[in-house]
């Protein structure tokens, strides 16, 4: 099949400087990032180079303070920049999207001595980070975590199992909530705990369907013993931290999802103008067209979704409930875009000959991770009803 370069996605930006960025990210992306996704991905290899390499360029802190190392864009370009990698290679964009979350905490709430002493490495240093709230018995029931940190003295020692850590046994640092006091959400205090401090380690990385690229592991804390600088906020608001930290996350799950989706749809269309069958490319037939513009239809509305999400954040206003429909809507649009994807491509789409296969593979995780689908429906109906009755 001849190659087809599909058409750059048109983009609405606010100024000059993001048009800028965009090209930047796309010459990354097309140069550096997509001709190895395929292998490197099949062969289960992270990409630290890319990331070094983003980080020079200045995209691993685009949403932070220029005070700090960062790129001091609005959420709506940030956001954007994240598709455009995630189209390249998923591992990437998310990769760069837990980095992000992983940040913020101590960008958000960390004090002035804490921002000036780390935000300059995390976000242009060529450091990487992790977001550590699950746990073997606490995914969707978060406030359930049981890792505990211990006061001693003017430190705190971590002792428990964190799961289903991005960049596990890889990161530079850990942003790790931890129980410092009673049971439930109160009680849970946030630290940013070093990659080498004594008494951490990672287990094997999960074997996964998808993403094989990024490592996803357990993280043991043994004692880790971390001073008191080091915790986030104040004592029992690592909680509130966690969920507001989610509610950013969440939008760059939905801007990775419409990536993965694009990149699928970009696909179907290049093999339907090319592929003969009857004579005549199947891409002229109305049943397969009516797919392909349903595809598009619903890669255009999540766009639009997460981007109007994005600009209520960008406006200090409230925005948890977009945020959580953003990502319903959008990874759900990139389990059936890409679902739609192999179906065009036949037989071939089940081969590995062909990306259609990976980004289907990929986009279930999106329906998964920070939040599964269902917990956001969840968090939708309480924004539309109140909570549930006890």
């Amino acid at each position: 099949m001849p190659d087809r370069a599909p058409q750059p996605v048109d983009r609405q930006l606010p100024t000059d400087e993001a048009r800028d960025l965009i090209s930047l990210v796309r010459d990354i992306a097309q140069r550096e990032i997509a001709p190895a996704a395929a292998e490197e991905e099949d062969a289960g290899r992270f990409p630290r180079e890319i990331f070094t390499l983003l980080s020079r360029s200045g995209l691993l802190g685009l949403p932070y303070d220029a005070e700090y190392g960062g790129g001091e864009q609005p959420y709506e370009v940030y956001l954007q920049v994240l598709e455009e990698l995630a189209m390249a290679r998923l591992t990437v964009g998310l990769g760069v999207s837990v980095h992000t979350l992983a940040s913020y905490a101590l960008a958000a709430y960390g004090s002035k001595e804490q921002q000036v002493e780390h935000l300059p490495a995390m976000l242009g240093g060529g450091l990487l980070g992790a977001y550590c709230l699950s746990e073997p018995a606490s995914g969707s029931d978060a406030a359930s975590l049981r890792t505990k940190a211990v006061r001693e003295g003017d430190a705190w020692v971590l002792t428990g199992t964190k799961a289903w850590i991005t960049h596990g046994g890889i990161a530079d640092f850990y942003t790790v909530m931890a129980r410092t006091g009673e049971d439930g959400p109160r009680g849970i205090t946030a630290f940013l705990v070093p990659g080498d401090a004594e008494g951490l380690s990672a287990a094997a990385p999960e074997k996964k369907m998808g993403m094989k690229g990024s490592p996803t592991a357990q993280i043991h804390l043994d004692g880790v013993r971390v001073p008191d600088s080091r915790r986030i906020g104040e004592e029992g608001q690592g909680f509130t931290i966690a969920l507001s930290a989610l509610d950013s996350g969440r939008l760059g799950i939905a801007a990775c999802a419409i990536g993965v989706a694009q990149a699928a749809l970009d696909e179907a269309v290049a093999y339907a103008q090319d592929r003969r069958q009857f004579g005549k490319p199947i891409a002229d037939f109305q049943g397969l067209r009516f797919m392909l513009a349903d595809m598009a239809t619903q890669i255009e509305a999540g766009r639009a979704l997460y981007l109007a999400a994005a600009r209520l954040r960008d406006a200090g206003l409230p925005f948890a409930k977009q945020a959580a429909m953003a990502k319903l809507h959008c990874t759900d649009t990139a389990m059936k875009v890409t679902t739609d994807a192999v179906q065009i491509l036949g037989g071939y789409g089940y081969t590995a000959d062909f990306p259609a296969e990976r980004y289907m593979r990929e986009a279930k995780v999106l329906q998964i991770v920070e939040g599964t689908n269902q917990i956001q429906r969840m968090v939708i109906a309480r924004h539309l009803a109140g909570p549930e009755s006890r």
